[in-house]
């Protein structure tokens, strides 16, 4: 029986809103991870979510307690509540009620706020509120170092993907032989990621266990390596016959054979008939400069015809001119941001089945709307509507360069393994903004004292886990959908190095045990591939601009809302009864 049992609505609601909180966190921060992938076309929605899924709820329960550990007692000493543990319960209720709140506000919306900001804003709040904002530890050591991080993790990430896209755009993708080059440099990539991941379980993700910076280098390499080598066994045969043969009859299960489809015969010629297209046109709906001119010219010229047909034709040389639109251009109605989209791009929800409301195949047609909501939305068409801003998205698409689709292509498995890594980082990065308070709370309401040092118990992990994932599934499109190709046009090669470069950022600030926002993390890393593209025009400001907003009002709203709520509490006559 917990010691202060008396409080024991206070702790339900603190695990109420914990879980809300940590719901958010999936459901807010999935863009940081996924919405690359998915507006680059690499994966689908679906793919994404199941991906997503298993990589957020590996990273939360294996590695996420590090960073909890460090959130809870860095902003504010649990200390000083020793007289009064009570209060530090309270507190706990209090900062993620106010974060929860926040971000489920912020989520509908389609804001891509930063959860740490909100945990670490509603803290400060409950502190001053509670013992003072002089209590607060404002020195290196707590919020500055915090705050720091938020200005430098941008700047890192953005410096990293310009870098890693500016080599890569250099030496593969502008070369003549880009499709080869693109296929021989997937083992260093595949390494890098790998590696990645591999350090960052290496040096934090095993419980309880202390082992030598030599055993720590031979993990990282002998991990890296089967990766690597598993990646090359299967992967790369599969891509060689498919790109480089133009085997138009693989199928992806033929990845299984590995080293064996090196033998395969020689596909037989491309029938006459339909055949669906083996590799994507992943820049479909995105114009160049020159049909983007052409479009709107013949748009004008189409709505000047149609004003004037009324009153007669203004003048008879234009008679009998049609214009007609380039083949990239006959997609335009359905791609474009400008124009107006139906609904049904909106969704890829099937049809109702025939039959009333009560039979069976109906019912299961309903119940299946509710579960599956989140995974049946089109974002790629929902990004290109100027919800959030006013910006002519297809000029900024324009001025982006395009490169060949097959190298683009090799690109695509790549950065599914970078989004992979990216979501794993982020889970064991992020779960410590629901888990630190209600890990604090958990362990003042059992044993009545404030505890030196908390072990997050492995079950809180795999709460904070699944209800990441649930957000993730259920609302996590509406911040997707902010993000994307709305800042800048994303292809493969593009969302790769966006991915890894958030995923090398967020690895050294954990190793370092800085929560940073992974938020700022890719937006960082968007934005400085954006302008390694070679022109500012490339990149949305007023969208960036607006993100940042949200980041600056995060801290002070959670602050208030944690502020007020612990002192009208503290300060109620009954409290103290």
């Amino acid at each position: 029986m917990a010691v202060l049992s008396r409080y024991n609505y206070v702790f339900v609601l603190t695990a109420i809103f914990a879980l809300l909180d940590a719901w958010n966190i999936g459901a807010n921060d999935v863009a940081n991870s996924f919405a690359s992938s998915v507006s680059s076309r690499s994966l689908t929605l679906k793919q994404a979510m199941v991906i997503a899924s298993f990589c957020e709820f590996a990273g939360s329960v294996s590695v996420g307690g590090r960073v909890s550990d460090a959130l809870r007692t860095k902003i504010v000493d649990p200390h000083l509540f020793d007289d009064s543990p009570q209060v530090l319960l309270l507190a706990m209720m209090c900062t993620v009620m106010a974060s929860s709140i926040f971000l489920t506000i912020a989520t509908r919306y389609g804001m891509p706020v930063s959860t740490t900001h909100s945990v670490i804003g509603g803290m400060i709040g409950t502190a001053t509120a509670s013992v003072g904002i002089n209590k607060v530890n404002w020195g290196w050591q707590g919020a500055s170092q915090v705050f720091l991080a938020w200005v430098i993790a941008p700047g890192i990430a953005g410096v990293l993907g310009a870098m890693v896209f500016f080599i890569t755009k250099r030496l593969i993708l502008m070369n003549r032989n880009s499709v080869r080059r693109a296929f021989w440099s997937i083992p260093f990539f595949t390494f890098l990621t790998f590696g990645a991941v591999s350090m960052l379980l290496a040096w934090k993700g095993v419980r309880n266990l202390n082992i030598t910076t030599a055993t720590t280098l031979i993990v990282i390499f002998v991990a890296a390596g089967g990766g690597t080598l598993l990646h090359g066994v299967f992967v790369m045969p599969y891509l060689w016959v498919r790109i480089i043969r133009q085997d138009w009859t693989l199928r992806w299960y033929h990845a299984l054979l590995g080293p064996f489809l090196l033998k395969r015969d020689a596909p037989p010629p491309t029938p006459t008939s339909f055949v669906k297209p083996q590799i994507k046109d992943y820049y479909r709906g995105h114009l160049t400069p020159d049909e983007l001119t052409y479009v709107r010219a013949s748009e004008t010229l189409l709505r000047s015809v149609q004003m004037h047909g009324a009153n007669g034709p203004p003048n008879s040389d234009m008679d009998d001119e049609f214009v007609l639109l380039p083949p990239a251009a006959q997609e335009l109605p359905e791609e474009s941001g400008s124009r107006p989209q139906s609904s049904a791009h909106d969704s890829l929800v099937p049809p109702r089945p025939q039959g009333s409301w009560r039979s069976f195949p109906v019912l299961i047609w309903r119940i299946n709307r509710i579960l599956l909501r989140g995974i049946e939305k089109d974002v790629i068409s929902m990004q290109k509507r100027n919800a959030v801003l006013s910006w002519d998205l297809e000029v900024m698409h324009s001025r982006a360069p395009r490169f060949d689709n097959r190298a683009e292509y090799m690109f695509s498995s790549l950065q599914i393994l970078t989004a992979a890594a990216a979501s794993f980082t982020h889970g064991a990065n992020d779960v410590s903004n629901a888990v630190a308070p209600f890990t604090t709370a958990l362990d003042v309401w059992s044993h009545g004292v404030v505890s030196d040092k908390v072990d997050v118990p492995i079950w809180v992990l795999c709460l904070g886990g699944v209800a990441i994932v649930l957000g993730l599934l259920t609302y996590g499109y509406h911040v997707m959908r902010t993000l994307g190709n709305r800042l800048t046009l994303i292809s493969p090669t593009r969302g790769f190095c966006m991915e890894l470069a958030t995923a090398l950022t967020v690895i050294m600030a954990t190793r370092l045990r800085l929560p940073v926002s992974t938020t700022q993390c890719i937006t960082g890393a968007t934005v400085g591939v954006g302008l390694a593209n070679g022109d500012w025009r490339c990149i949305n400001p007023k969208l960036v601009g607006w993100i940042y907003m949200g980041w600056m009002i995060t801290v002070p709203v959670t602050g208030l809302m944690s502020g007020c709520l612990m002192g009208l509490i503290v300060n109620a006559p009954r409290w103290s009864l």
